[in-house]
């Protein structure tokens, strides 16, 4: 079993990781959106929208190219503490768990 933490930045850098993603082939992903306002979830504004809208694209992607479960996704990386991951991606370079 492999759990997957994925760490998604700026929108424009989405398909790549969503090819890195599909690489690793993990078992369960959680979903991290970085810089995202604390009541994204309840935005009603275009902002809120957008990343509600982004955020399941993401999750549907990811099942689709790995078949993976998408455990759950988080706007704040604090929401974390404690979680154990095999590995995780972001935009960036690989960091280890």
């Amino acid at each position: 079993m492999s759990d997957l933490l994925a760490t998604f930045g700026p929108a424009d850098s989405d398909a790549e990781l969503l090819t890195r993603i599909a690489a690793y082939r993990p078992d369960r992903v959680t979903v991290l959106l970085e810089n995202v306002d604390a009541d994204w979830a309840s935005d009603e504004s275009r902002t809120g929208e957008a990343i509600r809208d982004r955020l399941a694209t993401l999750m549907a992607a990811i099942e689709r190219r790995t078949a993976a479960t998408v455990v759950g996704y988080a706007g704040d990386r604090a929401q974390l503490e404690g979680w154990r991951f095999d590995r995780e991606l972001s935009a960036g370079l690989p960091v280890p768990a």
